[in-house]
């Protein structure tokens, strides 16, 4: 449990009642959770400005396990499926025995996947899926850049894009080239040696992924005309405070936030947008078929016991992670 917000705050080992289910919604046996940057994040309060949890509450957005009980108008999952899911927002809590899910979220799991493997899957994948399929629609020829192609968004992303038959380029460190050609890529930036704004241009899509204001405005420069760029780490657009229902003085202040960069986009004439990813049980359903298929493989870290919860916390937070980083439960 997160007892108050705070980069140096530990999470709580706290013994609670099995939660409640809805009518539409199913109580999962948690089996793996896998660790994401957002649960840092969630941790630190970067995010109260949009998406305040009262502490203590639970962490943890993806899971993987087995469904215990079913709501009244739950139709579509049984008592003993095994499932995945990034859980909505307001609704999180996977680093925990069992956790309360609306069906929409689910999916049911990769049959050829551990609990461990589809665990590391739900976040990055509905990212790398929203931004590549539904906000850009890459198609097949289109240069795609994918920044930190090592880490948990960018391993799945780079191989998304791929099937999608975009030409691909990265950035990564020397010790993860060979890793991130294994995926696929196509351009291969090593961020220490060189300069990716000198030798990357004419882009149709740029993901992402820096919070360097330096780094952002450079990744504009990247595109051609008509190309766009999400953004997940911001700054915040107001299109993005109307999507979740938020009141006017936000929608004023994200539009202060992202005034700046906006204004360079216009300039260059590309797009510039703000991607916080939704759960979606029907997206992922679509993921779950490319994995079976082995088009899409997991790509996991380090594996660490329940215990270990703020151990695994700590590690995704050096960004040295190569791949996903997943909490073993059961």
């Amino acid at each position: 449990m997160v007892q108050r917000y705070g980069r140096h705050e530990k999470l709580q080992l706290r013994e609670l009642t099995e939660p409640g289910i809805k009518e539409n919604e199913v109580l999962v046996q948690v089996h793996a959770a896998g660790v994401n940057n957002l649960d840092a994040a969630v941790r630190n309060g970067e995010y109260k400005i949009f998406l305040k949890y009262k502490p203590p509450f639970g962490n943890g957005h993806d899971v993987a396990g087995v469904v215990n009980r079913t709501g009244s108008l739950v139709s579509r999952f049984k008592v003993g499926d095994e499932v995945y899911a990034r859980v909505a927002d307001y609704r999180i809590g996977t680093f925990a025995e069992s956790i309360a899910v609306n069906e929409n979220d689910l999916s049911m799991k990769p049959k050829n996947l551990s609990m461990e493997e589809a665990a590391s899957i739900p976040l990055v994948g509905l990212t790398a899926w929203q931004s590549f399929v539904v906000r850009a629609k890459v198609k097949k020829g289109d240069k795609v850049f994918i920044q930190a192609g090592s880490g948990g968004v960018g391993t799945f992303a780079i191989q998304l894009a791929k099937h999608l038959g975009a030409i691909v380029a990265t950035t990564t460190s020397t010790s993860n080239i060979e890793m991130v050609r294994r995926l696929g890529v196509d351009v291969i930036v090593d961020y220490k040696k060189e300069d990716f704004g000198e030798r990357l241009k004419d882009y149709d899509f740029v993901l992402h992924s820096s919070s360097d204001p330096k780094v952002l405005k450079k990744s504009l420069r990247v595109l051609k005309p008509g190309g766009i760029l999400v953004s997940l780490t911001g700054p915040p657009t107001p299109e993005f405070a109307t999507q979740i229902g938020m009141p006017w003085w936000f929608r004023l202040i994200s539009s202060l936030m992202s005034a700046s960069v906006k204004n360079k986009a216009r300039k260059l004439k590309v797009d510039f947008s703000f991607l916080f990813m939704e759960a979606n049980g029907k997206q992922l359903a679509e993921i779950t078929k490319l994995i079976e298929a082995d088009v899409i493989k997991p790509v996991i870290d380090k594996v660490f016991s329940f215990e270990q919860t703020n151990d695994a916390l700590s590690y995704v937070e050096t960004g040295r992670a190569k791949g996903k980083v997943v909490i073993k439960l059961r």
